[in-house]
């Protein structure tokens, strides 16, 4: 038994993902109290089509959607977003964590690079 199965979170954490990237769709975005045990920390979660968890929002993974999405978090669902498991430096130490980046699209003949 792997003990931090004893432990289940309302969101998505980095090792949810499998160590791969997952495309997902966007269902949309409420804040919650994501503190627990008393303490009140109110924060963006993103929600996915056909997913029970969200992920909790950083300014960094906010930042990314809202760059290509633009700031009004309605305009984001329906939209695709990949998701996988990365590291940061956090208090000194790499640790777990989760990007998000905007697919990118296709590119057509015309806008092909020449080399």
């Amino acid at each position: 038994m792997k003990i931090m199965s004893s432990f289940p979170s309302k969101y998505i954490k980095a090792g949810d993902l499998g160590g791969k990237e997952h495309k997902l769709i966007i269902a949309g975005v409420k804040i919650e109290d994501v503190g627990g045990q008393g303490s009140e920390e109110d924060k963006p979660v993103l929600f996915f089509q056909g997913k029970a968890k969200g992920v909790v929002l950083n300014r960094t993974n906010a930042m990314a959607l809202a760059s290509k999405y633009g700031e009004d978090t309605e305009t984001w669902v329906d939209k695709d977003v990949i998701v996988y498991p990365d590291q940061t430096l956090f208090q000194g130490r790499m640790v777990d964590c989760i990007r998000m980046r905007v697919p990118a699209a296709a590119a057509t003949e015309e806008d092909a690079i020449p080399f």
